[in-house]
């Protein structure tokens, strides 16, 4: 404060704004990688003289220095498959048609430059393939004869071929058997059911199959993030930045997950380019509200060796699988995930060959698969532990605190996480009882796999002839050996799977605010609640109201429900609320106060209201005790939700949530306590494992998914829709890195662009 701010402090990056870092040129690139393109630019830099620099010559360099330019051993082996595979090919008619006037006498564009560019506007803006064909058409008429663009979108589409990466269509049983891949390609029927392989076979045209398994080929994907000079760099941020006290989480590569699988295996850690790998999958309906029942699951993987503001970007997310699944893929997505499990435990055992662009240099990469990342059904399908029951909680297995409620399976008994001295462990409120048993202690990979010895003879699909195999008492809640464990590293991973955050959040928010204003279907405040209170000798305040003959006539009211004036006072209060823009949606425009009704709230509504305006608005309505709970509660939920965690301080939230359920057991009824608030109290221990949430939760997966949902324009075949758009997308991602003077998601401005004389005087930058 005395001497004022330090001049130098230009770009505030300790106060949430992103770093500048400046990519190498061309020619920088060219004497540092000491490269010999032997003349392959000569004829695209002639002329270039003043004019402006498309982007073109940067993007082509790229690709021509990753496949002539590839290094190849002493003992003479080729370059790898992947690289021919990925655009040897097709890089002749690039450079072709880099030289290719858009017609005679035309400066300002190549047929390349402007065929990028207009591709990239179809896909970013999101044109239509008929309005395309149609701006097409136009523009032949208007260019003077000898133009040489695409007569239709299909033409052009089959150009950006040459730079896309493709996808294999793989068979599938029509029962979710096995697929027709490998060893069984060639079949006719399935060789688990006997099922036909086809939905239409009658000779006279082309067979159908019944399903088709989309598979995105992992290892070029990976490929191409070191084949742009403009990524590669950044995939050692994890190793390369600067380390802080080693106190601070800012990434998941400051969790002790990634630390303890660096110290099982040095190898692999020592080459930080090595890829660490998160995998995320959920299931839409394709066809939107409609009543067709239909489910498809993409497979997502993510590349954890880049910084924060790009490894959660949907741009470098990569679309591994799309399954098709007409009912619930449940158990079966294993036979699904066969093709990119193999290739993970390649990439694991053997690695490959790839040119790293930034270097200029030849590696060995290898990958691993560090955890996934679902919500909590899906959680069971990946895992193979069953989400339901009395021990659904997949953390706490066997211990998971459960009891039998008359209309369900509560989730209560946090005492047992307490101190064995503290006092509540005594204490009869909670449910008539003491609670004397000891803390459970968290099972180890070889501990798993010690338990899942005893599930075997699995047999995946569901064709009517399969029976439903009873599960013995050894099994536990396991109703699989996950394909995961196939993996040499999965039982020693410490972080196998991810409790999705956002999920629980909203969970949580639902039973609060469905209890405090008595929803009819959402409220825990029941007639069968009240009785389970009862049954437990508990809260006699709020025992049912009976009269002379028992029949029952009433409930007394409790402290964490609303009258209706109440009711009111909270609905105005939350629809008077005001946010910064984008800081959440328009909360108001979902309460209706004359109906006393908060509807039609997404996960992210119930995000900010648990964490800020809930604890607010019941100030004053609800006594001190509930009201001071639920601001505890929120504070939690907003510290663990944090970018930058304190480990110390998510040890104390380690403590802090155990209390905070126990107080809450004390507040609600019993049927109040499903198993997503219990899961809760394990979200301190994997922030320590994983790291802060935001590179754990669905929110950006979700959002990608809604992007695929997006592409379906074929409601009879929407996998094929999904995945043709796709491989567009992502070719027209790539090469606009490289594009200049359009907008891209790479240099799109913020909401608000705060500049003046092209400097960013924005404090707090949009997020």
């Amino acid at each position: 404060m005395r001497f004022g701010m330090d001049q130098s402090y230009t770009r505030w990056v300790l106060h949430g704004e992103k770093p500048e870092y400046r990519f190498m040129s061309r020619v920088e690139r060219l004497d540092n990688a000491n490269v010999d393109i032997d003349g392959m630019w000569n004829d695209i830099n002639e002329g270039d003289g003043d004019e402006e620099d498309d982007g073109m010559q940067d993007l082509l360099h790229d690709i021509g220095t990753f496949v002539n330019d590839y290094p190849i051993d002493e003992d003479g082996r080729s370059r790898p498959k992947g690289v021919e595979d990925f655009i040897g090919q097709g890089f002749h008619e690039l450079l072709s048609k880099a030289t290719e006037e858009l017609y005679p006498g035309c400066t300002n564009f190549s047929k390349l430059s402007f065929l990028i560019k207009l591709l990239h506007l179809k896909v970013y803006n999101k044109w239509s393939n008929k309005s395309f064909d149609m701006l097409l058409g136009l523009l032949k008429d208007v260019l003077p004869n000898c133009e040489t663009l695409p007569k239709s979108y299909y033409e052009a589409n089959q150009f950006l071929r040459s730079l896309g990466l493709g996808y294999v269509s793989i068979h599938a049983c029509k029962y979710d058997c096995s697929l027709f891949w490998k060893e069984y390609g060639d079949l006719q029927s399935c060789p688990k059911c006997g099922t036909s392989r086809w939905r239409i076979n009658d000779g006279k045209g082309k067979k159908i199959p019944w399903k088709g398994l989309k598979y995105f080929p992992l290892k070029s994907r990976l490929q191409r993030l070191f084949m742009s000079s403009k990524i590669a760099k950044q995939m050692t941020w994890h190793n390369d930045r600067t380390k802080g006290d080693g106190n601070t989480m800012v990434h998941p590569s400051d969790g002790e997950a990634w630390k303890s699988f660096d110290e099982l295996y040095p190898d692999f850690a020592r080459e930080p380019r090595n890829v660490r790998l998160g995998l995320a999958t959920d299931g839409f309906n394709p066809h939107g509200n409609m009543s067709l029942s239909y489910s498809l699951w993409p497979v997502v993987l993510l590349a954890y060796n880049l910084p924060p503001w790009m490894c959660m970007d949907e741009s470098f997310f990569m679309l591994s699988l799309v399954i098709p699944c007409p009912k619930a893929v449940g158990r079966d997505i294993d036979v699904y995930m066969r093709p990119l499990v193999d290739e993970l435990s390649e990439l694991w055992e053997d690695g490959f060959d790839v040119f790293d662009a930034s270097k200029g240099e030849k590696f060995r990469m290898h990958a691993t698969l560090l955890w996934t990342i679902n919500d909590f059904p899906a959680y069971g399908t990946i895992s193979g532990w069953s989400t339901k029951g009395y021990k659904a909680c997949p953390v706490c297995k066997t211990h998971t605190p459960s009891c039998k409620l008359r209309s369900k399976i509560g989730y209560l008994g946090h005492r047992r996480f307490l101190p064995y001295n503290h006092p509540w462990r005594r204490s009869k409120k909670f449910d008539g009882k003491s609670d004397h048993r000891t803390i459970p202690n968290l099972l180890d990979g070889d501990a798993v796999l010690e338990q899942l010895c005893h599930v075997d003879n699995i047999c995946y699909g569901k064709h009517p002839s399969n029976k439903r195999r009873r599960r013995l008492e050894g099994e536990l809640n396991w109703n699989k050996k996950s394909i995961l464990f196939d993996l040499p590293y999965w039982h020693k991973l410490r972080l196998r799977h991810n409790l999705d955050v956002m999920h629980i959040e909203k969970n949580i928010y639902d039973n609060i605010l469905g209890t405090l204003m008595n929803v009819e279907g959402k409220t825990k405040d029941t007639i069968k609640a009240r009785l389970d209170l009862e049954d437990m000798n508990i809260r006699k305040e709020l025992h049912l109201i009976r009269d002379a003959d028992g029949t029952i006539v009433g409930k007394p009211p409790a402290c964490y429900t609303m009258s209706l004036d109440e009711k009111n006072k909270f609905c105005e209060f939350v629809k008077q609320v005001k946010f910064p823009d984008g800081y959440a949606s328009n909360i108001s425009r979902c309460v209706n106060v004359d109906e006393r009704k908060i509807s039609g709230l997404k996960s992210h509504d119930c995000h900010i209201l648990l964490q800020s305006i809930l604890p607010l608005g019941t100030h004053g309505i609800l006594n001190k005790y509930v009201t001071g709970v639920l601001l505890e509660l929120g504070n939690f939920f907003r510290r663990i939700c944090r970018r930058s965690l304190n480990k110390d301080d998510v040890q104390t939230m380690c403590e802090e949530i155990i209390l905070i359920l126990c107080k809450l057991e004390m507040i609600y009824p019993p049927a109040f306590f499903d198993v997503m608030v219990h899961l809760a109290i394990h979200l301190p221990n994997e922030a320590l494992l994983g790291g802060p949430v935001a590179y754990r939760w669905m929110y950006p997966i979700e959002r990608f998914l809604g992007t695929l949902k997006g592409f379906v324009r074929n409601k009879a075949r929407p996998e094929g829709s999904i995945a043709e758009a796709y491989v567009v997308k992502e070719c027209t991602t790539f090469c606009s890195m490289y594009l200049k003077a359009i907008e891209t998601n790479f240099n799109a401005l913020h909401r608000f662009n705060d500049m003046v004389d092209g400097s960013d005087i924005s404090i707090s930058p949009t997020m």
